[in-house]
């Protein structure tokens, strides 16, 4: 279950608030993320093997 104690802002928030980011829970069997900004809106989740896909292919890009 989600609840706001699962999240974690990712390191690299902006700067204000530290609500310009991405936020991430490490669940059982995937990982969830979510838009800072809107937390009651959608969550996207992953199996661990796919997020690390995503993460390296938007590392790739910078």
């Amino acid at each position: 279950m989600l609840t706001p104690d699962t999240w974690r802002k990712s390191s690299f928030s902006g700067g204000g608030q530290g609500d310009a980011c991405v936020e991430v829970a490490h669940l059982h069997t995937h990982i969830a993320i979510r838009d800072s900004k809107t937390p009651a809106r959608a969550t996207l989740t992953f199996p661990p093997t796919t997020f690390a896909s995503f993460i390296n292919a938007l590392k790739q890009r910078s």
